[in-house]
C-alpha cells in the first residue's frame, strides 16, 4: 500500500489518480480529506502531519510513503518522528517533495534551510529515499484566477523574467514513478518545465486559452510585496520575490530530469492553462 500525504493539494491529488489509475492500493490523507476528495472506493483519512501520532493509523501496512514538505506548516514538523512511524508501520520507501530551493536557497530559512532537515533526516532514515526538488508550479497562477475573470488582467512583477515553471501533474508522475520503479531509491531529482516562461508569457497563455486576450500589468516590486503580504510571511515574500525578480542560474536551468523518468516532455504552462481554463473564465 502507498500512502500520500497532502492528498488535497495540488501534487497530492494527481498523484492518487494516476496511482490508482495503475492499479496500486493507496491510501490518501490530509487534514481535511473527505471521500469527496479521491476516487471512488480510495481509503482515506484525516491526519496531520505536525502530530505524527495521527499517522500511526494511516501508515499501518503501507510499504511506501509519499511525504509532502509541510509548506508553511514546515516549522512545526518532527521529521524523525514522522519517520519513525512510518517505519513502525512497515514503511520501506519514502519519496519526499522537497523543494529547488534546498539547492539553490540555503540561506534561506524559508526556502532552504527547513528544507534541507526534512531532508537529511529522510536520508538518514534508514529508508530507501527518494526526494524531488521542483522548482515553480504552474498552478501559482490559480492566485490570478480572480483578476483574469473580473478584469481580464494579470498584475505581477518582473513580466519580462523567465523561469521553467513545472504542472503538478508532471511533478506526480515523476512521484509515482519513484513511489513504485526499482532504479530511483538515493536519487535526488530536480523538476522543471521545459522551457522558460515569463509572466507576460503565462498571461497571453491563458488568453489564447480563454479565446480573449488577458492583459498584463506590470506591478512594482514594493506592490507585489505588499499583495503577498496578506499570505505570507515577510521573509518568504522577500525570497520569493528576489527568486522572481533575479533568479540565479540554477533556478532558471531545464532540469532534464522529469524528462527521463516520464519518458517524454513535461508539460508547458499553455497546457496547464488550458486544462484548468475553467477557473479562469
Amino acid at each position: 500500500m502507498i500512502v500520500v500525504t497532502g492528498a488535497t493539494g495540488n501534487v497530492g491529488r494527481s498523484l492518487v489518480r494516476i496511482l490508482v489509475a495503475d492499479g496500486e492500493r493507496v491510501s490518501a490523507t490530509s487534514r481535511g480529506i473527505s471521500a469527496a476528495d479521491v476516487p471512488e472506493g480510495v481509503s482515506h483519512r484525516r491526519a496531520d502531519l505536525t502530530d505524527a501520532e495521527t499517522l500511526r493509523p494511516v501508515l499501518d501496512g503501507a510499504d511506501a510513503l509519499f511525504l509532502q514538505n509541510g509548506g508553511a506548516d514546515a516549522h512545526l514538523l518532527d521529521p524523525g518522528h514522522i519517520l519513525d512511524v512510518a517505519k513502525a508501520g512497515g514503511v520501506e520507501r519514502v519519496v519526499l517533495l522537497s523543494s529547488q530551493g534546498v539547492a539553490t536557497r540555503p540561506e534561506s530559512a524559508s526556502h532552504g534551510g527547513l528544507g534541507r532537515v526534512l531532508e537529511d533526516a529522510v536520508r538518514q532514515s534508514g529508508l530507501d529515499w527518494v526526494i524531488l526538488r521542483p522548482g515553480g508550479f504552474a498552478s501559482n497562477a490559480f492566485a490570478w484566477a480572480e483578476s483574469v475573470r473580473t478584469r481580464r488582467a494579470v498584475a505581477a512583477p518582473f513580466g519580462d523574467v523567465g523561469l521553467p515553471v513545472i504542472d503538478p501533474e508532471d511533478i506526480a508522475g515523476v512521484a509515482a514513478a519513484t513511489l513504485r520503479e526499482p532504479d530511483h531509491p538515493g536519487k535526488t531529482y530536480e523538476l522543471t518545465g521545459p522551457a522558460l516562461s515569463t509572466p507576460r508569457q503565462r498571461a497571453q497563455d491563458l488568453g489564447e486559452a480563454l479565446g480573449e486576450p488577458v492583459r498584463f500589468v506590470e506591478q512594482r516590486p514594493d506592490e507585489a510585496r505588499a499583495q503577498m503580504l496578506r499570505f505570507m510571511p515577510g521573509p518568504v515574500v522577500d525570497t520569493t520575490l528576489s527568486i522572481l525578480g533575479e533568479p540565479t542560474p540554477a533556478e532558471q536551468r531545464v532540469s532534464p530530469d522529469a524528462e527521463r523518468i516520464l519518458g517524454r516532455a513535461p508539460r508547458p504552462f499553455a497546457e496547464w492553462a488550458r486544462r484548468h481554463v475553467a477557473a479562469f473564465r
